[in-house]
């Protein structure tokens, strides 16, 4: 379903990059993301959105409104990203006040974008810094957690996922990183609540030479969130991001694996090329995740 952007929210845009680029380019219009979304991936229970760090050249609300014409309706929030145009100074982080809070509830809202996960972010063995930063993902409504914590923080981070009912996925940068290896992860999930789980960042398995379908496989049980890719070579660390299904990852395959294991995830496309431009080629993204999912599903 096509979700339709009032005048007012599209007067509001105009002021950004995104709206300019979009009207010059005669590709989007008020009443017309660029896709539908991903509807059958969803009734998979496969929710596909974006690593807000994706638009990191441009401000977090100007990054919900190219998620909105994407289709999308989920984000991920990363620390330290510029509010909006005209107070560059405020970040995105758990220490935002209490009325920039609640003027980013608002614009979610007003987007129909839930924020559904925070990363990547640093949680170290100590309660107070780790207490906040689960109080802020309790009151934004966060579902999850993305960091690479310490090995002396997981008793911590136990207690408080279990206490505050919020998940902690761990990312994998690419090699030398701490979880680079699915194996770590697995070494550090081991006998944890199942709220401690994985965030797979398919293309920093293919940039440290790590398979995304075995490692899938291999985490089954554990993963919670994707930060998902397709690269245009493998076992590269200077890699690039390229439209799913135009890359090495072969995302069927990948897709194929999460439908085995019957996993519901939160998917976020995190695009990291072409940088100042890549709304279309997200586009090209979304649209084949979609049709890989009716595949799957047989629609």
């Amino acid at each position: 379903m096509r979700r339709q952007i009032s005048r007012r929210r599209f007067v509001q845009m105009a002021g950004s990059s995104v709206a300019l680029s979009a009207v010059a380019a005669n590709t989007w219009t008020m009443a017309a993301p660029l896709t539908d979304g991903a509807p059958t991936a969803e009734k998979l229970g496969w929710r596909l959105g974006c690593q807000a760090y994706t638009f990191n050249r441009f401000t977090f609300f100007e990054a919900l409104d190219k998620i909105a014409l994407l289709g999308l309706r989920y984000v991920e929030m990363y620390p330290g990203q510029s509010l909006s145009p005209d107070r560059r100074d405020v970040r995105t982080n758990d220490g935002m006040p209490a009325e920039i809070r609640r003027e980013v509830k608002s614009r979610l809202a007003d987007l129909g974008i839930k924020l559904v996960a925070y990363g990547v972010t640093g949680l170290p063995n100590n309660e107070e810094v780790c207490r906040r930063t689960f109080e802020y993902a309790k009151d934004m409504g966060i579902e999850t957690i993305v960091s690479e914590p310490p090995p002396e923080s997981f008793d911590l981070i136990e207690k408080l996922v279990e206490e505050y009912q919020i998940n902690v996925a761990l990312h994998n940068h690419p090699e030398p990183s701490r979880y680079w290896n699915p194996d770590t992860v697995l070494a550090a999930c081991k006998g944890r609540s199942k709220r401690i789980g994985a965030c797979a960042d398919t293309g920093h398995w293919m940039r440290s030479g790590i398979n995304p379908v075995e490692a899938i496989r291999k985490l089954e049980g554990r993963i919670i969130s994707f930060h998902f890719k397709d690269l245009n070579k493998y076992g590269r660390q200077g890699a690039h991001d390229v439209p799913w299904g135009t890359g090495q990852a072969d995302v069927p395959a990948i897709l194929r694996e999460v439908y085995r294991q019957k996993l519901q995830a939160f998917f976020a496309a995190e695009y990291e090329h072409n940088w100042e431009n890549n709304v279309p080629e997200l586009a090209e993204c979304v649209r084949f995740f979609e049709k890989v999912a009716r595949e799957i599903a047989g629609v």
